[in-house]
């Protein structure tokens, strides 16, 4: 069972979280976004249906589910992290690694999160759930709905409003095969994203690789998901979060603490 912390033992790993965050020798001079990316692919693999997966037992520990090729790269989150981990041996890995992406979003300028801890460690590989459940970027808008609102249980506005994360971190040829960042800004947490998403001319970019868009500069880059968030049922929302900045922090802010929430069973919240 997880121990229970005081709120001010939660404060000081959030303050080492966010000391330890600028790495000029890390992409764009910061960790803040592959450990956004971290507590998000944890709580991602959550299902509904079947009622598992998701981040309670921090199962991304295990084989099966660190080599998840959607995980590729998250070695470099869970690894910055067990300094603090190591510091404060009390607070379970489910726990800190959703507490720091919830940091990592403030870090960046995004909204505060009302994260509360709780979260069990599992401690099986066979507790790791089905690979295949994270979201596919090459994929287009039935997967999207698929993944997000069937399975996860998320409306499209919520599901625009988490996938906006992107306006933060970047592609690695040497992980997902995809490159580049999203934004200009991939270290602050901005509507960025859903402005570029709008306003830019998006073309093919010639290479080997897969298939993905680029401006014509071949400066940032969107995945095909992203270039489906152009399409109805979603369009409407990238529309209102372009232009109001405050109303996709908010959105964000609640539609992310549901994520890293789903399938916890909450033991007391702090």
């Amino acid at each position: 069972m997880a121990t229970e912390a005081s709120p001010d033992k939660y404060k000081q790993v959030r303050e080492d979280i966010a000391k330890a965050f600028p790495n000029e020798n890390y992409d764009d001079g910061s960790f803040a976004p592959v450990v956004l990316r971290l507590a998000w692919h944890a709580s991602g693999t959550y299902d509904k249906n079947h009622k598992d997966g998701g981040s309670d037992g921090a199962t991304m520990r295990y084989k099966a589910e660190a080599e998840d090729p959607a995980n590729a790269g998250l070695e470099h989150a869970r690894t910055f992290l067990e300094p603090i981990k190591a510091k404060h041996p009390w607070i379970t890995y489910a726990d800190l690694w959703t507490l720091a992406g919830c940091v990592a979003v403030e870090h960046m300028g995004g909204p505060h999160i009302e994260w509360t801890g709780g979260r069990k460690d599992k401690n099986n590989e066979t507790d790791c759930p089905p690979l295949g459940r994270l979201p596919d970027g090459a994929l287009g808008k039935d997967h999207i709905l698929d993944v997000f609102v069937s399975r996860m249980g998320f409306t499209v506005q919520e599901t625009v409003a988490l996938i906006g994360a992107h306006t933060v971190g970047r592609c690695h040829r040497d992980r997902s095969g995809f490159d580049g960042p999203w934004t200009y800004n991939p270290t602050r947490f901005s509507n960025q994203f859903f402005k570029l998403l709008l306003n830019t001319k998006w073309v093919e970019k010639k290479w080997d690789g897969p298939r993905q868009f680029v401006d014509e500069d071949d400066e940032i880059m969107m995945l095909p998901t992203d270039i489906a968030l152009l399409e109805e049922p979603f369009r409407q929302y990238v529309e209102l979060y372009a232009k109001d900045q405050q109303k996709f922090f908010d959105d964000f802010a609640a539609a992310f603490l549901k994520l890293i929430e789903l399938g916890v069973q909450k033991r007391g919240r702090l």
